[in-house]
């Protein structure tokens, strides 16, 4: 398996339609005309997705003053989104893909490297997404610890 097509600025952002933790559905389409971060992580309830999560709920009020909606994407089940949102107070839709199908459309499923070996599995990345569907970034591979403070830097919110 090679890597995926990556997407890049200015690309529609690929439409989905998913589950969330809250047992709803929720499409990129509900969301146009508003800024979307959308950000792919492996899975609930480990301690690298908790933190990232956390610093999303944690920066949450002032990318929302900002006009961006957060969306977590992972293949877990609605029934495990359901639990970390509860277990972490997430205050954001976590929408699931248990296919893959949606995260392999924006790139972030593939190979890639996890302690010096090369698998498959979700790659963590991040899309921000402007108010007509279209890429604005399209951060792949990012850290958990400290993307969140990186991206308000990047976005001009600090």
């Amino acid at each position: 398996m090679t890597s995926p097509d990556r997407l890049s600025p200015g690309d529609p952002a690929p439409e989905f339609t998913l589950a969330t933790d809250t047992g709803d559905q929720l499409s990129l389409a509900d969301l146009r005309g508003r800024k979307v971060v959308l950000y792919a992580y492996p899975a609930a309830m480990t301690p690298g997705c908790t933190k990232q999560a956390c610093d999303f709920r944690d920066s949450l009020a002032s990318l929302q003053a900002a006009g961006y909606e957060v969306v977590g994407i992972s293949p877990d089940k609605p029934e495990k989104l359901a639990k970390f949102r509860e277990r972490d107070a997430i205050t954001f839709p976590l929408v699931s893909d248990p296919d893959k199908a949606v995260l392999t459309a924006y790139g972030a499923y593939g190979e890639k490297q996890l302690y010096g070996k090369t698998v498959t599995g979700v790659i963590r990345s991040t899309f921000v997404i402007d108010a007509d569907g279209k890429v604005e970034r399209a951060l792949y591979n990012v850290k958990a610890t400290g993307h969140v403070a990186k991206l308000r830097r990047d976005l001009g919110l600090d």
